[in-house]
């Protein structure tokens, strides 16, 4: 299930390191709704394979046990960074423009660095010494001036005031900026340590940036190498080279099983996410791959040919019977062309062979709602109930929740819920509103009454709607 939801803007108030591979956040699409952070993809297959790229890394960096979360913006350039210590974001372009596991891993690796080094906390702290230095430089500028100022008009201490507004500026700039390349330089470093220590070749890494290095994409040449934020181009993808080159694994290839699954991964990202004639001009209808098949199946449903794509579904199913995400696309397509009774079986063995992903959880949830049969009320609470407790920030879950309640005739609860979503779309006017009204409901000091007392008085956050 390909979902997307806008993240609440805190996740993103730290300072970003961004990946060689790009100078700055890309700006976000129009699917962010009043600032309330950049959109975010949500997909169970997506999500696990890069959970799976990632534990050994974080292993090797001693980060495993810090509960690191993979993060999937929704934009198709290519991009991935850090934010806020705890969490790896990657933009959908960074994996459809990987062609292999490994470049991807690659960049994996480099971000993990940042994090191992700890460059988060140390840019800030770079940063709050570039605000005094510039502080104090302002208030003698200010001093020389009025000095000059009382010394007549054409005082030299007037001028020299005057340049010592400029001049620090300026220089604390190109500092802060060698700094932030010098930490670039590091998480090279440590990534393709990462790499080495895991058994991998840091080849894709290496692929990666000099394949943006040879397209100019975040090359000035000519250009002063000491305003830019990454080291230039050459210079970074030749210390890389040396770098990966010395390891034994430099040679060693994806595992073809690992491939297969990483295109898989591309093919439907395609396929939701790009236009029709797109996803054809990647995958040919002479393309008879898996991935192919992936891709036109799900590029079918989506485009409004419901018993084409599930004929198309069924044939991939009958060739790998045990694959949850084949079932949960059957579902997914089922339950939005209008049949959610017939979306229930698919969904619920989706389920069981996903080992319940709440994500997938959610969505038989939805299913089961949608029917308007009374008598899987109880069973979708049960199911959403699961499902949010494991994954709780996805408003979905709280959403259909909230319905089901509703259904019941559980009007606190359905309040609470849709105070919970609506708390997480970011519009905390709305969750405050409707937490209000659920505390009406609930006995004072019980569970449901604390949690909606909760969001009542929790402050909103910059950018919310919170008036």
């Amino acid at each position: 299930m390909l979902l997307r939801i806008a993240l609440r803007k805190k996740s993103l108030k730290l300072t970003t390191l961004t990946t060689a591979v790009a100078l700055a956040v890309a700006p976000m699409a129009a699917l962010a709704q009043e600032n309330r952070g950049p959109p975010v993809l949500r997909d169970t297959e997506t999500e696990q394979l890069l959970r799976e790229y990632t534990r050994p890394i974080l292993r090797a960096a001693g980060l495993e046990k810090q509960n690191i979360q993979m993060v999937i913006i929704n934009q198709g350039v290519f991009n991935a960074f850090v934010a806020d210590g705890r969490r790896i974001f990657v933009n959908y372009g960074a994996i459809m423009q990987s062609e292999t596991p490994n470049q991807i891993i690659g960049v994996m690796a480099h971000e993990t660095g940042h994090l191992a080094g700890g460059h988060l906390a140390k840019m800030r702290e770079q940063m709050a010494l570039a605000q005094t230095q510039m502080i104090i430089a302002m208030l003698l500028g200010a001093g020389a001036m009025v000095a000059g100022a009382q010394g007549g008009s054409n005082s030299g201490l007037a001028n020299a005031g005057a340049a010592m507004f400029s001049a620090p500026g300026e220089m604390i700039r190109r500092n802060l900026l060698s700094y932030v390349r010098q930490q670039e330089e590091n998480a090279d470093k440590a990534g393709v340590k990462f790499l080495t220590a895991t058994g991998q070749s840091a080849r894709g890494m290496y692929e990666t940036f000099r394949r943006f290095t040879d397209e100019s994409l975040f090359a000035a040449r000519g250009s002063d190498p000491y305003v830019q934020s990454h080291p230039m181009p050459a210079q970074r993808v030749a210390a890389l080279e040396e770098l990966a080159r010395s390891s034994p694994y430099w040679d060693k290839k994806d595992d073809p099983a690992l491939q297969l699954r990483h295109d898989m991964v591309r093919a439907k990202i395609s396929a939701f996410m790009e236009r029709q004639d797109t996803v054809y001009r990647r995958y040919p209808l002479s393309n008879n791959s898996l991935p192919a098949r992936y891709a036109h199946a799900i590029a079918t449903y989506r485009h409004g040919d419901l018993r084409s794509a599930l004929a198309q579904i069924d044939a991939l199913i009958q060739q790998q019977p045990n694959n949850p995400y084949f079932h949960e696309v059957r579902g997914q397509a089922l339950l939005e062309g209008g049949k959610p009774q017939e979306a229930i079986a698919p969904l619920r063995k989706a389920v069981a062979l996903s080992n319940n992903a709440p994500l997938i959880e959610m969505l038989l949830g939805q299913a089961l709602v949608a029917t308007g049969n009374n008598a899987y009320t109880d069973e979708a609470i049960a199911i959403l109930r699961a499902a949010v407790a494991r994954e709780s920030e996805a408003p979905i879950g709280y959403m259909q929740l909230a319905m089901a309640y509703g259904r019941k005739g559980d009007y606190a609860q359905a309040d609470l819920a849709s105070a919970q979503a609506a708390y997480l779309r970011g519009d905390s006017k709305t969750a405050r509103d409707l937490a209000s009204r659920a505390k009406t409901r609930f006995a004072i000091g019980t569970p449901g009454w604390v949690k909606a007392d909760d969001i009542v008085n929790t402050k909103p956050l910059p950018g919310q709607k919170g008036n």
